[in-house]
């Protein structure tokens, strides 16, 4: 939390993009929440759905009445969603969805297979299961037997991975667009991933937890390509409206009822869990979307990407010592800091513990003192992956001021132009100073 010596200010209010510190310093907001702030903060209605709720004293959980919260925000799913992709589940987080998403394509295979594919540069969550489907390196906690890697957005090692484990495969999930790493599957790998299931029986699993409800400038990345259908989708982050703790795994009807449709097994899924379809939360959900919908988030990322890509991709022509690969989609865009000073390979290699064990150390630090310079000189907010090469991500909220992306970038301009080396020694002397 202080790594970028945050976690010593406290935010005093937040709305719209921006957050306004104790001190009454005013910062722009660019990491739209990692995903979660689609709506921005503490969007009017959103906030105003929730208190009428609690204003109406609504009955908030008991599983043996109807709900009408849960039911309305099924249907709503069922009707944005293309084909028969209608049966939802509504746990509360993006790794249960995941989890419960895998489980029903276990289930749905009757336990016969014992297989399950997975990117190799996934990310999925970081509970057991999903931590072991995640493709990132990571502690070696048990997980699920059966997890195989494929390189991400190639066809043929899919095809491989299949050929290896005949009539074996129960599962094969993958993010059309990865968050983490900013980099996307073609139109030809997801067709094709969608016939190799077809043929072979597999469960198709899209986790768009991140890119869903209009990130990438479309409704969910996939939706991009008419006819493209996954067996079972999952969502979560911004479908709570950024003040709801809900997500929701969405399966094609005939999957579902092979695997559940029955008196037994009915409440093997996660109806049964405690939290499952709070009505608060499904509230919270139905308004979050409504606005998503309404607003048209898919054109406002749109918009924001008009601004986005070819100030970021001039960034890159102008500092191609500093700027590696510029890339992304509607409103997530991910820059790549590549140089800094050689004696940081020497720091490297010297440096004790973990730090020392990290080949991406250098590339982290450098990246850190950019997102340090523009949030101390400029008063923007940012953040870098922790996954894959580590880009400095631009992910405006998509009820971002488009002028206030262009005034980010030309921020990035201003603090690249004081060179890597400078950044980086002050901000490591910064971080030597807050030590006394």
């Amino acid at each position: 939390m202080t790594s970028f010596g945050f976690g010593r200010e406290l935010v005093e209010h937040a709305e719209g993009a921006y957050l306004t510190l104790r001190d009454g310093r005013r910062v722009l907001d660019l990491t739209g929440g990692v995903g979660v702030l689609n709506h921005g903060h503490n969007h009017p209605r959103i906030v105003a759905a929730r208190q009428r709720f609690a204003e109406r004293r609504r009955m908030e959980v008991h599983k043996t009445y109807f709900s009408p919260y849960l039911a309305a925000l099924g249907h709503n799913l069922a009707q944005l969603l293309p084909d028969d992709l209608s049966m939802s589940f509504l746990p509360n987080s993006g790794a249960e969805a995941v989890e419960g998403a895998v489980k029903l394509a276990f289930k749905y295979h009757g336990g016969r297979r014992g297989t399950i594919l997975r990117a190799d540069c996934g990310f999925h969550g970081k509970l057991l299961g999903s931590g072991g489907l995640t493709g990132q390196p990571h502690f070696d906690f048990p997980t699920i037997p059966g997890i195989v890697p494929f390189a991400y957005g190639d066809l043929d090692s899919v095809r491989s991975a299949i050929d290896r484990h005949p009539d074996d495969v129960y599962a094969l999930i993958v993010e059309p667009f990865s968050a983490s790493t900013i980099q996307w599957c073609d139109e030809g790998f997801l067709r094709g991933v969608r016939e190799l299931c077809d043929r072979h029986d597999i469960v198709l699993i899209f986790d768009e937890i991140y890119t869903g409800w209009g990130k990438t400038g479309s409704l969910f990345y996939f939706m991009r390509y008419p006819g493209l259908v996954p067996d079972v989708l999952t969502t979560s982050k911004s479908f709570g409206g950024g003040k709801s703790s809900i997500s929701a795994f969405v399966a094609r009807e005939p999957v579902f009822r092979k695997a559940y449709d029955n008196l037994t097994d009915a409440l093997l899924q996660s109806t049964s869990t405690t939290y499952y379809g709070m009505g608060e939360e499904c509230v919270t959900a139905i308004e979050a979307i409504n606005v998503a919908v309404e607003d048209d988030y898919p054109a406002r990322a749109r918009e924001l990407e008009r601004v986005l890509e070819p100030a970021l991709t001039r960034l890159g022509k102008e500092y191609p010592d500093a700027v590696g690969r510029v890339a992304g989609a509607g409103a997530l865009w991910g820059v790549q800091i590549d140089g800094g000073p050689k004696l940081l390979d020497l720091v490297s290699r010297l440096a004790p513990g973990g730090v020392a064990r990290d080949p991406r150390f250098k590339a982290k630090l450098v990246t850190c003192a950019v997102v340090n310079a523009l949030y101390r000189d400029h008063d923007i907010f940012t953040y870098y992956t922790l996954n894959g090469l580590n880009p400095l991500v631009i992910g405006p909220s998509l009820i971002t001021d488009p002028a206030d992306a262009q005034r980010a970038v030309d921020a990035l301009g201003e603090v690249l132009a004081q060179g890597l080396n400078r950044l980086v020694t002050r901000f490591v002397a910064q971080k030597v100073g807050s030590l006394w």
